[in-house]
């Protein structure tokens, strides 16, 4: 077991690269699946969610050698139609290769997917959406048996706009004959890029970034080299580590336009946020600032993977904040950790009534979840005294080595095994 050692009160300063989103990895991981030629990743983090994803790969048959930040796969050797059960209940993404196994073995048998707990996060979505396409579904011994066989292209409806049913629709429709029309999908720009991806490997999918997303099945996909655009999620915990601590942070190669929401509710905080090309910055020049209405909502709204840190930095600013998660109903778990550290946070079904306190003290917390993870290091980062951050390999599914990246802005943290 490891923990962060947190001694807060620095102002945190300098420029950060950004790498690879780890939400765009991971689907883009499964597509490979759906051609026998080799893929090229360029600009992505070793992070344990996209290792347990690679080695998913190898056990089903692949492919997958790690250079740096580039991965090579191959999948032409992917015969084994059953998802391994162990890495399954471990990372809720091997869900993903369900549409890419469907459309590539016409069969796939898969138990419930595991990943953080902040909520029931059904797969019935990704179901539906499947038996729209022909897709026949049992449930038999615990796992779900996926019989493809009667596969079709046609209109598929999502009830809610799901980004992972709506990635599943997609990779299971890309070598379907005819078309097929997705209807009410998810608009995120991790969608936009799985999409872009599967254009290089010679599909045709047209209308990503909007509700209705168009799939005309092609024969075969081919290989490519490609680079998935960099982390939103990232780039916006480190400008909130900036804020949080009175500092100054640039994140190279970030995308402003991914970022907008984001943006928008650190500059309603009071700081200062460029753009340009190729960055994105935050300066803080001011007390935080309350937010009076937080919500998270599906893109183009407030994504829900930054709620937990927006409550940390609510946590020190002046005023009262009203954050409401309207995405999972368990996303709270953060607010009780923040309140061993000073924090004044009451929560009422999906709303967090956080009043500002001005300064957090040092506390040992652990991460119940990936972000609630990431808030804690925030919170410690402005804290007096010394803070432990414990169960940091749930942060380290989407964070790679984040107390050296952290301590080369001027944070003094380090990571303890215990």
């Amino acid at each position: 077991m490891e923990r962060f050692v947190i001694c807060g009160g620095r102002p945190l300063c300098g420029q950060v690269k950004t790498p690879a989103a780890k939400n765009a990895v991971l689907p883009v991981l499964a597509a490979s699946v759906l051609t026998e030629e080799k893929v090229v990743l360029q600009g992505v983090s070793d992070l344990t969610d996209i290792r347990d994803m690679c080695e998913m790969l190898r056990r089903l048959g692949g492919t997958a050698l790690r250079e740096g930040e580039t991965l090579h796969l191959c999948c032409a050797g992917v015969e084994d139609e059953r998802l391994p059960e162990e890495l399954t209940k471990k990372i809720r993404s091997s869900i993903f290769l369900l549409g890419p196994m469907l459309a590539r073995r016409r069969r796939a048998t898969v138990t419930c997917p595991g990943g953080c707990e902040i909520g029931l996060r059904p797969i019935d979505l990704h179901l539906k959406g499947l038996g729209m396409l022909g897709v026949h579904i049992c449930e038999r011994g615990g796992a779900l048996q996926c019989d493809g066989s009667d596969m079709r292209a046609g209109n598929v409806y999502l009830d809610y706009p799901s980004v992972g049913a709506t990635e599943n629709v997609m990779m299971a429709a890309v070598l379907l004959p005819g078309r097929t029309t997705l209807h009410n999908a998810a608009r995120e720009p991790e969608i936009q890029d799985l999409a872009r991806f599967l254009r290089a490997m010679g599909a045709r999918v047209d209308g990503e970034g909007t509700q209705c997303i168009v799939i005309e099945g092609v024969e075969r996909l081919q290989g490519t080299v490609y680079r998935p655009i960099p982390d939103r999620i990232w780039a916006g915990t480190l400008l909130c580590a900036a804020a949080i601590t009175g500092g100054d942070i640039g994140c190279q190669g970030a995308r402003a336009e991914d970022m907008v929401p984001i943006a928008a509710k650190l500059s309603e905080m009071g700081c200062r946020v460029t753009e340009t090309e190729d960055a994105v910055a935050l300066r803080a020049e001011e007390p935080l600032r309350a937010l009076s209405d937080l919500q998270t909502q599906p893109h183009p709204g407030f994504p829900t993977d930054m709620q937990s840190q927006l409550m940390a930095l609510c946590a020190v600013a002046r005023g009262t904040s009203v954050i409401t998660e309207n995405v999972f109903e368990n996303r709270f778990g953060h607010a009780g950790d923040l309140n061993a550290m000073g924090a004044h946070i009451r929560i009422s079904g999906r709303t967090a009534i956080v009043r500002g306190v001005g300064r957090l003290h040092g506390a040992r917390v652990a991460a119940r979840d990936l972000r609630g993870g990431a808030a804690l290091v925030l919170a410690g980062l402005a804290a007096q005294g010394e803070t432990l951050v414990e169960n940091v390999g749930l942060i380290d599914r989407g964070y790679c080595r984040l107390e050296e990246t952290l301590r080369a802005l001027g944070a003094e943290i380090y990571r303890e095994h215990v």
